[in-house]
């Protein structure tokens, strides 16, 4: 889409094998804050099996346990139409299990590597430790604009929920560095490639950050800032999932039987 154009295309890949953590709920905060600016939108879905259209301007993956994702990362790699629409110049936000679809590879639920697009330079592992699961705090390094510079976008919250370490590439930028957390594994999170966008944050993560939401649609409508909304709500709410994240990464650990005594 161009500046001078009125509607603006989203596409939400495969909800049926990639919604299992809500982030198709990031599709409903895109959508709302373009309306909410006078900007029609058509937001296409597209399940399993059904063909996917290279001509929208931003496109929604979201997390998913194993097998979705290899099913949804084939069917990707056979229809092409992700790579011609980036290539075209669309914006794909891809969370988790989505993230790492986009890389090069990743590991199936026998561990067995299975080939990304690689539209992000990066690999998922799987290691030996536990499971990511809990809040996440992402000091962003903003997002890349079209004319050279970054837009800022501060503190970034949400959850994780995974189980791979993903590896970013020499060329490879992220979206920013853990505060609260695991993200990459590697004290980075996210993994950012020009229009590209991958991250762990769930939430969804565009409902606590606005900014990040904006920031995306900024580049998917063909501007360099969008009309101010009163956020005022959800950063009251923002700032209370930060404040609540940092003080339970202070808190003491407990085990599972001294929460049981209460103790």
């Amino acid at each position: 889409m161009t500046a001078r154009e009125s509607m603006v295309r989203l596409c939400v890949l495969y909800p049926d094998l990639l919604g299992t953590y809500g982030d198709g709920g990031n599709a409903r905060v895109l959508s709302q804050r373009l309306a909410w600016r006078g900007l029609d939108v058509d937001l296409v879905t597209v399940a399993a099996g059904e063909r996917v259209p290279d001509s929208c301007d931003l496109y929604l993956v979201g997390g998913g346990e194993d097998g979705p994702q290899t099913q949804a990362a084939r069917e990707l790699a056979a229809s092409g139409a992700l790579h011609r629409a980036v290539d075209a110049g669309a914006v794909v936000f891809a969370v988790c299990a989505g993230m790492q679809i986009l890389g090069e590879r990743f590991p199936d639920r026998n561990g067995v590597d299975q080939a990304g697009l690689g539209l992000l330079d990066c690999v998922t592992v799987r290691v030996d430790r536990p499971r990511a699961v809990g809040e996440l705090l992402t000091h962003a390094a903003g997002l890349p604009a079209a004319d050279g510079s970054t837009t800022p976008l501060g503190t970034l919250t949400g959850f994780e929920n995974h189980g791979g370490r993903t590896v970013p590439g020499p060329s490879a930028s992220v979206l920013g560095r853990v505060e609260v957390g695991e993200g990459n594994g590697d004290g980075s999170e996210g993994v950012v490639n020009g229009r590209v966008v991958g991250t762990y944050l769930h939430g969804p993560a565009l409902a606590r950050n606005p900014l990040l939401a904006d920031a995306l649609l900024c580049r998917a409508v063909g501007v360099d800032s969008l009309p101010e909304l009163d956020d005022a709500d959800v950063d009251a709410l923002r700032h209370a999932r930060i404040d609540a994240a940092r003080q339970h990464e202070l808190a003491p650990r407990r085990s599972w039987r001294d929460r049981l005594r209460g103790s």
